[in-house]
């Protein structure tokens, strides 16, 4: 088996040194790079091609389950494993869902990330013990409690994207960029938002988000 390419994702600088140093003990790891937001991590996929990315749930610009649902368009042939410090089902069921291949709760072992890597890079799933059983309950049984919030099925899957980026601070520019748009484009879906939806002001968008579960609860307690 080749090395394996791993781009680490964390707003944390310290804790992607951390990972970094880790990795690097390894013979079988190369890491191609570190990205602090979700922005940073869509470009440096584009650029680098990596095998894994290990993914930060919580991050500026964009949190990482977005990610996760970009990351299929932007870098294909890349496996994600979300890195959280949350056990919560939803969580987990949503980065499964959004296409990622492994969830670890931050605090787990060193040997369980190194382990959950390989298996990861050989086609496996893998999920700390901590939420195993509410992947299967909740993703495999498909909980109702699951369904889309009913005012969202108006915005087209685009028009989501456009908006979850936008109530997560993130520019015209910003936003064409990670979506492969121009910011003319990203203005006509933001317009085409405000229409559909009556937020037509950056506080009645985060209202809505909030409303309806585009955003988490917690979001910008994290």
């Amino acid at each position: 088996m080749s090395d394996v390419r791993i781009l680490i994702v964390d707003d944390h600088v310290i804790l992607r040194e951390g990972i970094r140093l880790l990795l690097e003990t390894q013979a079988d790891f190369q890491v191609v790079g570190e990205a602090g937001n979700g922005v940073e991590t869509i470009a440096m996929a584009r650029k680098y091609g990596p095998d894994i990315i290990l993914l930060d749930i919580s991050m500026p610009k964009m949190d990482g389950l977005q990610a996760v649902g970009l990351l299929a368009n932007a870098c294909p042939q890349a496996r994600v494993i979300v890195l959280s410090r949350y056990e919560k089902e939803a969580y987990a069921c949503q980065a499964l869902k959004n296409g990622a291949h492994g969830y670890l709760v931050k605090g787990a072992p060193s040997e369980e990330l190194l382990e959950a890597i390989r298996a990861v890079a050989r086609g496996r799933y893998y999920f700390s013990a901590a939420v195993q059983a509410a992947v299967v309950e909740g993703y495999v049984i498909h909980r109702p409690d699951h369904q889309p919030h009913p005012e969202t099925t108006r915005l087209s899957e685009r028009e989501l994207d456009v908006l979850k980026l936008l109530v997560e601070g993130n520019s015209s520019v910003e936003i064409g960029e990670v979506l492969c748009i121009s910011s003319k484009t990203v203005d006509k879906h933001r317009a085409s938002i405000a229409r559909k939806t009556g937020a037509d002001n950056p506080v009645k968008m985060v209202q809505f988000a909030l409303r309806t579960g585009i955003l988490a609860p917690d979001y910008y307690d994290k």
